[in-house]
């Protein structure tokens, strides 16, 4: 085989993102790519100079595997093949805080890699530095760490590697927080309490198994981590990157900060508390409705007063995050110099299997692409 001609794919994580990503790329045979490993939780397959992957019967084999996971020996696998000149690339669909460790090491070998995983992106500065230092050997690509495949990443990299000065990005960046609230604090009003709607949102799949993973705000606060330290203006005067402490360094306002331990750690114990907080709720809607607004949670990157927060915020019913959303949709805003009477929106589905595994193959084709 001619070395080069194809990428060479090592796929870690095949629950319902990682199938898709998979899927996808077979799906359309233009794609120059050979799949030299894959992994679930608890197996691996591995391609050999005498067997490849058939990527048409992956699942079985993977299944029938009774290979241990091992990713030291996957990177092992794709740094031999970077040394014969072949293009790699690692590709991380599990939201392991291990896993995301791994990629400077993997970069430094000059493998790409390509995540919808946001732990190494909005945790603390330390691994960040590392990963973009370990960048000039390899790319890394995480389109869908924020909005799932919705041009977020890109159109802000975009804009400020055109010379464009970011003012603000405001918007909703969760699917579970845009579900609840479109509902909850409706342009036309609603009656519905709102941990009934949190229980349908559960019950529809639109929330973690505990929602108050959901609902502590983090999520949000993890995806303006991720943004922030893309815009240059954010940077101290020695060019550290900002939000030393990660997500952590966000001001979040968590809508369970009353939630007793037992259910902050138990998504059952956390459905029966939560009615307690619907007269809370019921109020705070009941406020905004009264200034003809409406009720979303929001993440904010005040570039110019240097604010990066996540909080319940009221917005007037005329305003897009009242009017144009829907479902579970996401809406971000970019104000910059360039949009600066009216601003760049980019709204979509910003959760679900298949758009988020999109966001990951769009990635991995521009490793493909000349």
């Amino acid at each position: 085989m001619e070395p080069g001609k194809y990428l060479q794919v090592a796929v870690v994580g095949v629950g319902g993102v990682g199938t898709q990503v998979v899927e996808q790329l077979i799906a359309n045979p233009i794609y120059g790519f050979q799949l030299v490993a894959l992994t679930s939780s608890k197996r691996m397959l591995q391609s050999t100079k005498d067997h490849c992957i058939n990527p048409v019967a992956w699942k079985d084999a993977l299944n029938a595997s009774e290979t241990a996971v091992d990713l030291s020996a996957v990177k092992s696998t794709l740094q031999e093949l970077v040394k014969q000149g072949e293009k790699a690339v690692f590709i991380d669909n599990t939201s392991s805080q291990d896993v995301a460790e791994m990629y400077p090491a993997l970069l430094s070998a000059g493998i790409n890699v390509v995540t919808p995983n946001k732990k190494a992106f909005s945790g603390e500065v330390g691994l960040y530095q590392a990963i973009v230092q370990a960048s000039r050997s390899g790319r890394y690509l995480h389109e869908s760490t924020v909005g799932a495949g919705l041009p977020i990443i890109s159109t802000l990299r975009d804009l400020v590697e055109t010379g464009d000065k970011i003012v603000k990005i405001e918007g909703v960046f969760s699917g579970t927080m845009s579900y609840i609230f479109n509902n909850f604090s409706a342009v036309e009003g609603s009656d519905e309490s709102f941990s009934s709607i949190v229980k349908g949102a559960r019950a529809q799949g639109y929330t973690e198994p505990n929602p108050a993973d959901d609902l502590n705000g983090a999520d949000v606060a993890r995806k303006l981590t991720i943004l922030a330290r893309i815009i240059p203006e954010l940077k101290d005067e020695q060019g550290n990157f900002p939000l030393l402490h990660g997500y952590q360094s966000v001001e979040t306002t968590s809508l369970i900060q009353d939630a007793p331990a037992s259910a902050v750690s138990n998504g059952d114990e956390f459905m029966k508390w939560l009615p307690e907080q619907d007269a809370h709720f019921s109020q705070m809607r009941e406020q905004a409705a009264n200034e003809g607004s409406v009720l979303r949670y929001v993440g904010v990157v005040d570039v110019k007063n240097k604010i990066v927060k996540a909080e319940l915020a009221k917005y007037p019913k005329t305003h897009p995050f009242a009017t144009s959303l829907g479902g579970s949709d996401n809406i971000i805003m970019f104000h910059t110099e360039r949009y600066g009477k009216r601003p760049l929106i980019v709204q979509g589905a910003g959760a679900g299997n298949d758009v988020t595994a999109m966001g990951v193959v769009s990635d991995i084709l521009k490793l493909i692409r000349p």
